[in-house]
């Protein structure tokens, strides 16, 4: 049995980070549906690249999921959400403050349909404060929480991040953390609870070991004067032909098989706090990089434990011997039958795995199929879309 198979996840969220939790759900064995607004315009469905006419980044979020198309402003919509969670007793909603209970969807006022709902408002900057209504994307929950403060370059400052630390790291890793303990505590007393998840909080929350260090010193960190920010030998370095390495080789062991490996067991003794004497021995670390190509340094370090790994670009990774041991590629159906490659699922479970059943679907695609399930009646259904609650009818020929 999949680890999450006894859970069922009404998902109104849209954009990266809700959708990206209810996937990790879904993946192992959750029934999530997508609730869709049949007339927004949706960013993962619209943004390219696209294959067989599919968002990759739609096939992706979506997988494993169903998709209901519902107007939430229209009449009867709400009526048939709460008719929903009688069953489906988890929701993660995505909107700004006080957008569900303005439709009627409120966490109060759901709970009062069903006493044991687990409902996950998720937004920027959370339910209060003076920033509850403020828009925001991952790059500003990261400077307002400071991480961008001493994430960057000495003479250039931030940069900006090929993955989206907040939306995911702080955003959709930890709903589904408030979800699950939520869930557990509702199998010990039987009542759900509402969950607020502010990126902006989790942002703040991962200033790990910057904020012990400033909290405890009164010292603020900036670009390049801490251990894991630029101010040691921890750091990326150019080879000759224009690529890199990283270089994690912290303890003592592990710097001197660094130095070793370079060449200069002369550096060994260097070895010193952040500051002027490590920033040179940085820059001769630098020029030792400079002397082979990125092919020649893979090769000699492929053979050394001393944290140094080539950075490797997508393609190369996914190539990687440890990415295919650790199955972190995986082929999912598309509706054509065809395989999609995408990203697999990254915790590994003794007695349960991920199973990846299908790319994101249709908009709409399983509407009346849950309609079914969930005890409306073939009238009601058809009545639900002559009023449109559904969106407006397709036209001829479309799919």
């Amino acid at each position: 049995m999949a680890v999450f198979s006894s859970l069922k996840i009404l998902d109104f969220s849209t954009l990266l980070p809700g959708p990206f939790a209810t996937m990790m759900f879904g993946d192992m064995g959750a029934d999530v549906i997508r609730v869709e607004a049949p007339t927004r315009w949706d960013m993962t469905r619209s943004r390219p690249p696209f294959d067989e006419g599919v968002s990759a980044g739609h096939s992706l979020l979506s997988r494993n999921k169903r998709s209901f198309a519902l107007d939430l402003k229209k009449p009867g919509a709400v009526d048939i959400v709460k008719k929903l969670i009688q069953e489906y007793d988890i929701v993660l909603e995505q909107f700004r403050p006080g957008v569900m209970e303005r439709l009627g969807l409120g966490y109060e006022t759901l709970a009062k349909e069903n006493p044991k709902l687990i409902y996950c408002s998720l937004t920027g900057y959370g339910q209060d404060g003076p920033y509850r209504d403020r828009a925001g994307h991952d790059n500003n929950y990261l400077s307002i929480a400071g991480v961008m403060s001493h994430c960057g370059r000495k003479g250039v400052g931030p940069v900006p991040q090929g993955v989206q630390v907040a939306d995911i790291g702080a955003g959709s890793l930890h709903s589904v953390i408030g979800i699950l303990g939520a869930v557990i505590q509702r199998n010990e007393t039987g009542e759900g609870q509402y969950i607020d998840v502010s990126m902006f909080d989790g942002a703040m929350h991962w200033n790990a070991y910057a904020g012990a260090h400033y909290m405890a010193s009164g010292e603020i960190p900036s670009y390049g004067n801490m251990i894991l920010n630029g101010g040691s030998q921890y750091d990326y370095y150019e080879t000759s032909d224009g690529r890199h390495m990283s270089v994690g080789s912290l303890e003592p062991q592990f710097w001197k098989g660094l130095c070793e490996t370079l060449g200069r067991p002369d550096l060994i003794e260097r070895h010193a706090l952040p500051g002027p004497e490590m920033d040179a021995v940085r820059d001769e670390i630098a020029a030792e990089f400079k002397k082979k190509n990125f092919e020649e340094w893979s090769a000699i370090f492929a053979e050394q434990d001393c944290c140094v790994e080539p950075v490797l670009n997508l393609e190369e990774s996914c190539e990687h011997p440890q990415t295919i041991a650790r199955e972190m590629v995986v082929d999912v159906p598309k509706p054509s039958g065809n395989l999609q490659k995408q990203i697999g699922f990254p915790i590994k479970f003794s007695k349960s795995k991920p199973e990846f059943k299908h790319t994101g679907p249709d908009m709409g695609q399983h509407t009346g199929e849950i309609m079914l399930e969930n005890g409306f009646t073939a009238e009601e259904i058809a009545d639900f879309k002559e009023r449109e609650l559904f969106g407006p009818p397709k036209e001829k020929g479309s799919d």
